[in-house]
């Protein structure tokens, strides 16, 4: 789909046959494992399941998206062309006769149907291509064992579809042949073409299925092609809709059935027009393709919820004015860097990076929340803004990169910029110097982008230049690598190495939406959890995990009463132009409610960690400020991203709301005057003695971009020179461990660990550079020979933190070396951070799942139906998105984010029609509760379509009767006769407006 050319050749072959070609290829997918978010079931077809043990767990997809069968059927397919056997060769010799039985299924249920409603399909079933052997140009396997696999899946193919009588494609042979030959390479990775091997293969498809015959519209191919890939393009936008939690998803209520149902069918009446272009084309005659756009169905008009004479202003300030609506801690002092009104390229910002020559590099997406079909194509960008006269304002800008599709994540790196593209991930490259991307890979695909802002985002690297990536719930990815597909549910993080182009699950963990990933000094990471108000250490929950399992959480380390949501950024104060005693802090963003950044102590604590509450950094009066993202620059100032627009919320505003800004974002500079800015260390062209000195400096991101201006030198002459930095380094300086461990991690960058220095830092007197250094072993097992070993010293170490490191690694490893080391572990008392992951690891690496503890049944007076009200609304209470997001499991809400608590109020245990209301239409406005007013801000959801009326009455009744509430059940007749007589109230309720109508009750509560 992303290189076009079969579709192209098959169109310049048969030009006058209208062919109708659309591909519905998904990673990771098997005959009969094809999960999808929005669809309960996985299965192609009947049966499937029994094909599956580990992937047959049932991983909470909803949603109304049709089945294989159904999609293939509305597209009346004549010929399905059938890719199978990559992903499962991996399971090698053991898993060959499973895979046989389910592809003899596939091939029976296929030829069972009539999608075309007259006759069976013809099929032809394609063998994987064989793995190409780059490894003597990258660190990837050498395809030895894989093309022994690879062989073995392809020859039970043939096996099998000559048993059934259908086609047969053997794609491995011819590849393997031209692997061996070819003077460059034909794959990126030794398993993914590159566009030329693409060219090559598709004309290998075409002659295996169709017959070698010539291509009559030669002289037509560019002009094919481009028609090929717009419609391949608009497809996309069908198949695989960028969004379609509220097309078809949980979120399609409330607001999604007012304008996606007619989306979807512009969308598809402008494929069919590029289809026409298409055959056309092929005849070498263009088409007005937008001139028949126009004459496609007109999308209804949304009309906002929002109230601004009861919900606040749509003023957006600028200027001073916008300026003095921000209150930063005493002693600190906020400027504009710069906003849209300079440079309009700075529309909707949402990730910022210094590069290594000083500069702000942004992501912008004003195309967010999704593409809209009929508006022009999605123009979203990377900048960079530079301060050229440093006078500590943006003076100059430059596109980097533009035409782009929400880029929720990307990550500056020698050989170009790591960005988040969709279902992609992919590699820009500026390969003359003029700050212009003028190259693009695709490095893997499948990743979900079900919810947008769920996709994989918020990248930053770890001490070794790996890429970390959050993802949130809703989705389901499935991306096919050179080291077998990696799959992931609901929720959770990746690690990407360059180096090795392999990508891992990292941690998947129940969390709704983590945009905050922080590494500490000594490269231990953490995480915020964004939809909910906690931080997380996320090395415990870094066990291998299993399909459809949640790994342990750790500990939240946010002070209870200081708890804020959705926060979005995560950074670890490292400034000298900060105060001392800030230093090693962590600092959150939060977008609602409470707008603006808190800083939070941490400290060691054991094992783990412990933290406070310092202070509120920056505090916004303007409830149009956003703070989505911070880094500190290379003068120690802090860097606050400003989304800036009136709505936000996904569940609370239609996707089309009128109100979504489009336009605007700002970038704030925060300093702190009576002390020095720090002076930029020279990073970009600087000398490799000079960037090894950098790596002393006290500055976090100093060291960060210098290790990544190291990665992109020689690799030899670093490693020489890094020796030589040890040999001369002081070891009584106080920090001669920690130089020692970035010597390491620079060495890990390169891909090539000193492993004396290894060893020796798995000795040293810091528990801390200890624990560094097992997480090195962790990631080098393909160089340490003594891996398994290293670990189980480290299990058996003295401190916590060390020992949980090894607990982790161990469950990476194979069975009987993973067993090993927590052996040695177990030996050990397992404290309340170790405990968890420790039970979670044993599990895994002997094939099972850690038995789920049971709920503490939550006690209440209610008997009969009134009970079973109460616990199914306990469920629905619970759900991610619903009450718990902003109420929390407690009921307390967040004060501090302007979230009312549920507990002891009359809101809650007053009148039961007021309370129904609430909860079917939604509140938006000023309130009190318990005494304390809050704004109102963002309006609670309105739960009428979401919610059936049992439904209903259930939640009411449990939060009636939970968090120390005792109050009257409420019944599902109830809700409906109030469902029944508010059916023609359209918007949210206003609290005045709800007690005009029932008066709050006189009880003190």
């Amino acid at each position: 789909m992303e290189f076009g050319h079969f579709e192209t050749e098959m169109h310049l072959r048969y030009p006058d046959s209208l062919l109708y070609i659309r591909n519905m290829c998904d990673g990771g997918n098997t005959p009969g494992f094809r999960p999808h978010s929005g669809r309960p079931s996985p299965w192609a077809f009947p049966g499937a399941e029994k094909f599956q043990t580990e992937l047959a767990r049932a991983s909470d997809s909803q949603g109304f998206y049709e089945t294989p069968d159904q999609w293939t059927s509305n597209h009346k397919a004549d010929i399905i062309i059938a890719f199978f056997g990559y992903n499962e060769s991996f399971q090698g010799k053991e898993g060959l006769e499973n895979y046989k039985a389910e592809l003899d299924a596939f091939i029976k249920h296929t030829l069972s149907q009539k999608y075309n409603g007259v006759t069976p399909p013809q099929l032809a079933i394609v063998s994987p291509i064989a793995f190409e052997n780059l490894s003597a140009k990258y660190d990837l396997p050498n395809g030895k064992q894989e093309n022994i696999n690879l062989a073995l899946y392809s020859e039970a193919m043939r096996e099998v579809a000559g048993k059934n009588k259908v086609h047969f494609v053997d794609a491995f042979t011819p590849t393997k042949e031209w692997f061996e030959k070819a003077k460059d390479p034909l794959t990126i990775d030794g398993s993914q073409l590159t566009d030329a091997g693409y060219a090559k293969f598709s004309t290998l498809l075409t002659d295996q299925i169709f017959g070698k015959v010539p291509a009559l519209a030669e002289a037509h191919r560019q002009l094919v092609h481009a028609a090929v890939m717009e419609k391949n393009w608009m497809w996309h936008n069908d198949i695989k809709i960028p969004n379609g939690v509220h097309v078809y998803g949980r979120r399609f209520n409330p607001f999604g059935q007012d304008n996606y149902p007619t989306e979807l069918v512009k969308t598809r009446q402008m494929t069919a027009i590029r289809d026409t272009a298409i055959w056309k084309a092929a005849k070498g005659e263009q088409m007005d393709v937008a001139a028949a756009d126009a004459k496609t169905v007109t999308l209804p008009e949304i009309k906002t919820n929002y109230n601004p004479d009861k919900n606040g202003s749509l003023e957006y300030l600028y200027g001073d004015e916008a300026l003095s609506k921000l209150k930063v801690a005493p002693g600190y002092k906020i400027e504009m860097f710069a906003s849209e009104k300079e440079f309009p390229d700075l529309a909707k910002p949402n990730q910022l990076s210094f590069d290594n020559k000083g500069r702000l590099w942004l992501t912008t997406m004003p195309t967010y929340p999704a593409w809209k079909p009929g508006d022009k194509k999605p123009n979203d960008k990377i900048i960079i803004l530079e301060d050229t006269n440093g006078d500590g304002k943006a003076d100059k800008s430059t596109v980097f990169a533009d035409g782009l599709y929400l880029p929720v994540g990307f990550e500056l790196a020698p050989e170009g910029v790591y960005l988040s593209q969709g279902t992609n991930l992919v590699l820009l490259k500026d390969t003359n110097g003029d700050d212009k991307a003028d190259s693009k890979e695709i490095l893997l695909s499948g990743f979900d982008d079900h919810d947008t802002h769920h996709a994989h985002h918020a990248y930053t690297v770890d001490p070794s230049g790996a890429i970390y990536m959050g993802e949130g719930v809703f989705l389901h990815t499935n991306v096919e690598t050179s080291y077998g597909p990696v799959r992931a549910t609901n929720g959770g993080f990746y690690r990407y190495n360059p180096q090795r182009r392999q990508l891992e699950r990292t941690a998947q963990v129940s969390i709704p939406n983590p945009w905050g990933i922080a590494f500490d000094d000594w490269g231990e990471n953490f995480f915020a959890e964004t939809s909910s108000p906690n931080v997380r250490w996320m090395m415990p929950s870094t066990v291998k995990s299993r399909y459809g399992v949640f790994s342990p959480l750790s500990a939240n380390l946010v002070e209870a009463k200081h708890m804020v949501r959705p926060t979005s950024g995560l950074e670890f104060i490292s400034s000298r132009h900060f105060p001392e005693d800030v230093q090693g802090d962590y600092l959150i963003n939060n977008t609602i409610g409470f707008l603006g950044t808190k800083d939070h102590t941490l400290r060691d604590d054991g094992t783990g960690y412990k933290s406070s509450h310092r202070q509120d950094l920056l505090v916004s009066e303007d409830k149009n400020f956003r703070p989505v993202d911070m880094e500190f620059a290379p003068d120690g100032s802090l860097y606050v991203v400003d989304w800036h627009n009136v709505l936000i919320g996904h569940m609370q505003h239609n996707a089309r709301d009128p109100l979504r800004d489009h336009a605007k974002g700002r970038i704030y500079r925060i300093t702190y005057p009576s002390r020095p800015l720090v002076t930029p260390a020279k990073v970009d062209g600087a000398s490799i003695d000079d960037l090894l000195n950098n790596l002393k400096l006290p500055e976090y991101r100093t060291r960060y971009r210098t290790r990544r201006e190291l990665r992109g030198r020689n690799v030899s002459e670093v490693l020489s020179r890094v020796n030589d930095w040890v040999a001369k380094l002081d070891k009584n300086d106080p920090q001669y461990e920690h130089h020692l461990l970035e010597a390491l991690w620079v060495t890990w960058g390169m891909n090539k660990v000193d492993q004396k220095l290894l060893r020796q830092l798995l000795q040293a007197k810091d528990y801390r550079a200890r624990a560094a250094a097992v997480r090195v072993v962790r990631y080098t097992g393909h160089q340490v020979a003594d891996q398994a070993t290293l670990l189980a010293q480290a299990a058996s170490d003295v401190h916590g933190r060390v020992r949980l490191e090894a607990i982790v690694a161990a469950s990476w490893l194979d069975k009987t070396k993973g067993l090993a080391v927590l052996a040695e572990a177990a030996k050990k008392p397992l404290d309340q951070w170790m405990e968890p992951a420790y039970e979670t690891a044993l599990a895994h690496l002997n094939g099972r799942e850690v038995p789920e503890k049971k709920e503490a049944f939550a006690k209440t007076d209610l008997k009969g139906q009134d009970l079973e009200l109460f616990n199914k609304g306990r469920a629905i209470y619970n759900r991610d998105g619903y009450c718990v997001t902003c109420h929390q499991p407690n009921g307390k809400g967040l004060t501090a984010s302007g979230f009312p608590p549920l507990t002891a109020n009359n809101w809650v245990l007053g009148n039961q029609d007021r309370l129904i209301k609430i909860v079917l239409k939604g509140l938006y406005g000023p309130l009190e509760v318990q005494g304390v007013k809050y704004s109102g801000q963002v309006p609670m959801t309105p739960f009428s379509g979401m919610l059936k009326d049992d439904e209903v009455a259930a939640v009411i009744t449990y939060v009636r009767n939970s968090f120390g509430n005792k109050a009257s059940a409420v019944s599902p007749d109830r809700v409906k006769q109030v469902r029944a007589a508010t059916k023609n109230k359209t918007g949210f309720y206003s609290p005045p407006e709800l007690l005009k109508q029932h008066p709050m009750e006189k009880t003190n509560l």
